[in-house]
């Protein structure tokens, strides 16, 4: 039997359903899922293990005409990713009309295909009826000569096996890259400050979430107990007024934050969690090349 492993890369404009794909695909949670735009920063490798083959997934930031210098980041971000793998995917939503946003990113990729094969995602086709999944594939042919189009949903689980075997096909034959079982090769540390920041992600306004960032500082075992694991983290945001927003009346937020991380957290690394978070301001850390580089882009 011939054994094929690779890499395959998710794109698509912010908030197309690209890190649910990723997580269905994976059949764990390993990379954080918001509505919000740009929630994904880098590229988040997931691995499937299969009897024929190893595929591993990339979920990059969502691709968009930057107005910011970590917009300009994330952009490279997935600009070296497509450079890399063998074979992406290009995700556009059946709840929302092919755009602007879609067309920029299929001229890009009209550069990649003619050396890497690209095939079209319609994603989210559970929200929509037949129709619309009908019309959307139709707009979606249009875009771009594409590999292979074919309509997911990664939350009902529609043909995400489809999508799985069209991507295998693609890769080259070789042996296996990552050990049996292992899921990411994300650090455990980025793993758990992106927990921390989904949580603060759920449920802030809308000017909110380009502004956080989150690093952790400290994260050990507790002397003396081997199931208790301490963690300190720092959520940065912009202004006075966001780490308003971010703590909440009498800090009300802030805790929901820290209980609602703690949880994922415990499932993650499978022990117990005494989670520490502080807000702190970093003015206009998204524009800031020291800043930048210091919260890690």
């Amino acid at each position: 039997m011939t054994f094929r492993s690779g890499f395959a890369c998710f794109v698509g404009r912010p908030n197309t359903g690209k890190s649910t794909l990723t997580n269905a695909i994976v059949g764990s949670k390993v990379a954080i899922m918001s509505d919000r735009p740009q929630t994904t920063r880098h590229a988040v490798r997931g691995i499937v293990h299969r009897a024929d083959a190893q595929l591993v997934v990339v979920d990059t930031p969502g691709f968009h005409k930057p107005r910011t210098l970590l917009g300009e980041r994330l952009n490279d971000v997935v600009r070296t990713t497509l450079a890399e793998v063998d074979v992406v995917a290009f995700c556009v939503p059946a709840d929302d009309k092919v755009g602007p946003g879609d067309r920029f990113i299929a001229a890009e990729l009209a550069r990649v295909s003619r050396r890497t094969p690209v095939i079209a995602v319609v994603t989210k086709t559970d929200l929509v009826g037949r129709d619309v999944v009908a019309q959307r594939l139709v707009e979606v042919s249009e875009l771009g000569d594409w590999a292979e189009i074919v309509p997911t949903s990664a939350v009902a689980g529609q043909q995400v096996d489809v999508l799985v075997d069209l991507l295998v096909a693609r890769l080259p034959e070789g042996p296996e890259l990552y050990p049996a079982g292992e899921l990411t090769d994300e650090p455990e540390q980025v793993m758990v400050a992106e927990l921390v920041r989904e949580a603060a992600l759920s449920g802030v306004r809308d000017e909110l979430p380009h502004s956080i960032a989150v690093v952790v500082e400290e994260m050990a075992p507790r002397e003396g107990r081997a199931d208790l694991i301490d963690i300190a983290a720092v959520l940065y945001v912009e202004r006075d007024s966001q780490k308003g927003i971010v703590i909440g009346t009498g800090g009300s937020r802030l805790r929901d934050v820290g209980a609602t991380a703690r949880r994922q957290i415990e499932a993650l690394l499978g022990s117990q969690v005494h989670l520490d978070l502080r807000v702190k301001v970093a003015k206009d850390w998204q524009r800031d090349p020291k800043q930048l580089r210091r919260l890690g882009f």
